[in-house]
């Protein structure tokens, strides 16, 4: 139950965001599409109400909920830059908006964009790594919690990739090349 309940959550989203974009851009109404995608943290409650309702019942915690937990992490820390990213595709594309700004190339300002992504990402792992603490303390040691500390190592092993990857345009930062090392 708690798999085809992530799934559904991942297809509401896009439908929620599908519908937000047409509110937007098609009927003339960003208000209407601000509130349907200010519904899409509902889908995130109702995952983790099921979550715990199913490790109440009885439910030996496992791979699925440990997914719940990172979906829901994912979801709070990068749910809304991708919808910032879809519209401002969406707009240029179809509905004759700007071109979506790109990250800079090189420099410090790709380091500071760098850091940036790895703080969203950070804070998914550390939201999903909260979700998993607080179902360990939840089931108890009564219960089977191994694969809910699988994931949160999984976690602290997606967290040291992105420090790793911002700290390395920190310590070796991009430069665009000059037109004779292009040669």
């Amino acid at each position: 139950m708690v798999v085809a309940l992530i799934i559904a959550c991942e297809v509401g989203f896009w439908v929620l965001l599908g519908i937000g974009i047409l509110l937007r851009y098609v009927a003339k109404m960003p208000k209407a599409s601000t509130v349907v995608l200010l519904c899409e943290p509902v889908l995130e409650v109702v995952l983790f109400v099921t979550t715990v309702i199913d490790l109440r019942n009885g439910a030996e915690p496992d791979w699925k909920h440990g997914l719940a937990a990172v979906y829901i992490g994912y979801s709070a820390a990068l749910g809304h830059s991708t919808i910032k990213w879809v519209d401002a595709r969406v707009a240029h594309r179809f509905f004759g908006g700007p071109p979506p700004v790109k990250p800079a190339k090189y420099g410090a300002a790709r380091t500071l964009h760098e850091w940036k992504t790895a703080g969203r990402w950070v804070l998914a792992a550390v939201i999903a790594m909260a979700l998993l603490q607080g179902g360990i303390w939840y089931v108890g040691d009564d219960g089977e919690i191994g694969s809910l500390r699988d994931w949160q190592r999984n976690m602290l092993f997606l967290i040291g990739i992105n420090v790793a990857i911002a700290l390395s345009y920190t310590l070796f930062p991009k430069r665009e090349r000059s037109a004779s090392s292009a040669r």
